[in-house]
């Protein structure tokens, strides 16, 4: 009989590993998605440099995760502020999974958080400050402020609910951008006498598959972040995961698509590509805590913040971000991560849960953007003032395919 427990044990153990290793991969593929958006969404003249930066965020970044990362954000608790410091990690110990597993599925997680900051500079950053914010914010920023939540640091002590990273990993990579392209400033010709122009991207085409494959890796994404499939439990989560992500996503995207044709007269394709997208961003705090229903009404509330946001960045704040990423992961993951405390069936506000569950979300979302709007405001602005973050008029006008990276991806003869 305890030949047979163990063998059951063994079985669920490795059920569990598959499927967080299968996640892992969609999530992984997250960065095509990501890289096909930001190409499509900005001119030709510079896809090769888009491309390469997102190459290098996910390399980079696995290598300084592993080395350094990782134990800051999961190493033994100091203070509820941060990990204990183990260079070089090389996990060994089985605790429900292999820690390595782990070690896998949270380093693909912090490769995201580091590209969206990709999107809102891009056409007009130099490739080697990119690699040193790059490389900051994913050994100091993101695992920093991701211990506190999901390190066993001060805000979980609270009760702080994200369970896949509206705020640990999308609003930590928005306000980083946000910081980022208010420092850099706007492209040349975005602004004319005081008024946004629009600087349309030269292929859609590459955009909406963009969209389409963030769509499936959220499904990596989500329902991996419940980290085991064996048992009925389990596989009852991951469903209902899967069902919440897919809603939310498209509440999203239909919302975005009814504001868009009422404000200006037409249902535009990129900001409805982006309304998917917000809806994924704000129901990932909350996608195994609430109903169908609330996922839904999530992700309609974030396609219709969505559009009226990307207005006051370009319009009012006049921040030039090419793929509106400050919006969909800065502003739609906090307000996902605040709904949580509205919709939770477990201590939501409208579940009876009054509003102790709301103020935990708000203590938290307010923290971790004070935290990232600060360190991330240091690290742009030293670049600037040292090895320079903007690329010159020359370049920027031609492209940084040419100068920065001698070959672009059109060659037409």
């Amino acid at each position: 009989m305890e030949e047979l427990s163990t063998t059951v044990a063994d079985l669920s153990m490795s059920l569990d590993n598959v499927w967080v290793l299968i996640a892992t991969c969609l999530v992984m593929f997250m960065q095509a998605g990501f890289a096909l958006v930001e190409v499509g969404f900005t001119r030709a003249k510079n896809a090769a440099n888009i491309l390469m930066k997102n190459m290098m965020d996910f390399s980079i970044g696995s290598l300084v995760f592993w080395m350094i990362g990782y134990s800051i954000m999961f190493g033994e608790d100091i203070g509820g502020f941060i990990g204990q410091i183990d260079l070089f990690y090389g996990p060994d110990e089985v605790d429900g999974l292999p820690q390595i597993t782990k070690l896998m599925f949270q380093t693909v997680f912090a490769a995201t958080a580091a590209t969206i900051v990709s999107g809102a500079m891009a056409e007009r950053t130099r490739f080697g400050a990119y690699l040193i914010y790059s490389i900051i914010i994913t050994v100091v920023i993101y695992p920093i402020s991701g211990h506190w939540i999901w390190g066993g640091g001060w805000l979980s002590e609270m009760g702080f609910v994200d369970f896949a990273g509206s705020t640990v990993v999308h609003s930590v990579g928005g306000w980083a951008a946000l910081m980022g392209a208010a420092l850099l400033g706007p492209r040349r010709g975005k602004y004319v006498n005081g008024q946004a122009r629009a600087i349309p991207g030269h292929n859609l085409v590459l955009g909406a598959l963009g969209v389409f494959i963030l769509w499936l890796g959220w499904f990596g994404f989500n329902p991996g972040s419940q980290l085991a499939a064996s048992g009925k439990d389990n596989a009852v989560a991951i469903a209902h995961i899967f069902a919440t992500t897919n809603l939310a996503a498209a509440g999203g995207a239909v919302a975005a698509m009814i504001i868009s044709w009422m404000r200006y007269k037409r249902p535009s394709l990129s900001v409805t590509l982006n309304g998917a997208l917000a809806g994924l961003v704000a129901i990932t705090a909350g996608c195994a805590a609430v109903s169908l229903a609330s996922a839904a009404i999530i992700g309609l509330i974030a396609g219709i913040v969505l559009v009226f946001s990307l207005e006051v960045i370009e319009r009012t704040l006049k921040i030039d971000d090419p793929v509106g990423a400050i919006s969909v992961h800065g502003v739609c993951g906090a307000l996902g991560t605040l709904l949580v405390g509205v919709f939770a069936t477990d201590g939501g506000l409208l579940n009876g849960g009054g509003a102790a569950l709301l103020g935990v979300q708000a203590i938290g979302v307010f923290t971790v953007m004070g935290w990232v709007v600060g360190t991330s405001f240091i690290l742009f602005y030293v670049i600037k003032a040292t090895v320079g973050l903007r690329e010159s008029q020359r370049v920027e006008e031609e492209g940084l395919d040419i100068y920065e990276h001698g070959e672009t991806v059109y060659n037409m003869v």
